[in-house]
């Protein structure tokens, strides 16, 4: 099985739509409009392909997204700085295999040098517990529940503080003008044409 992890590119966005809306009640269906928004806006967004196939994606979100959704704006209401994860989901064929757990050491690597913390939602309602047990092991912990106005569903809102942030941001960020050096691995993870692909030995996890 040949797995590789890479940016995403407007050519698979109908396979990430596609992904999104089979995914369940766990995850919020979208339109292709919105789906489009969010490849425009999202400043983390990768696919992970199994055997050449779209097989699961990460889409995540800074501070500075234009963005509605009512738990990012919990979050921007709290949080001058944080990337926010919106959305993952891993095709129902390929659960058991990592896929989950690589996405987020992943975008976790990519966080922690642009951030103090890392966010995003786990639902209540129906109760989600692989999600919470996921993350809580992940090192998320509750900071804070809302119910989503649209469904009347209430989520969990988690927060993983970065550790690595504070000294990544006095060595490079407050010295450099912002700019963190140019690097690879530091480069945006958004545009297949910028992408740096990664192939992964995956054993165990979501």
């Amino acid at each position: 099985m040949a797995v590789r992890f890479r940016d995403v590119a407007s050519q698979d966005l109908d396979s990430v739509l596609a992904l999104n809306n089979a995914a369940g009640p766990t995850i919020l269906p979208l339109s292709a409009a919105a789906l489009r928004d969010l490849y425009e806006q999202a400043c983390y967004f990768r696919v992970a392909e199994v055997d050449g196939h779209v097989a699961g994606f990460l889409v995540a979100l800074n501070q500075d997204a234009d963005y509605t959704s009512p738990n990012f704006r919990w979050f921007a209401e709290r949080y001058p700085r944080f990337v926010y994860i919106d959305r993952i989901v891993v095709a129902r064929g390929q659960r058991g295999l990592g896929l989950g757990r690589v996405f987020y050491a992943d975008v976790t690597s990519y966080a922690e040098t642009r951030s103090p913390v890392l966010t995003c939602e786990v639902f209540l309602e129906p109760r989600d517990d692989v999600s919470l047990l996921f993350h809580g092991t992940s090192g998320f912990a509750e900071v804070g529940q809302q119910v989503m106005p649209a469904n009347e569903r209430r989520v969990a809102l988690l927060a993983k503080t970065l550790c690595s942030y504070p000294f990544v941001a006095d060595t490079y960020l407050q010295a450099n003008g912002g700019h963190l050096p140019d690097l690879p691995w530091l480069r945006e993870r958004k545009r297949a044409t910028h992408a740096v692909p990664t192939d992964a030995r995956l054993a165990g996890g979501a």
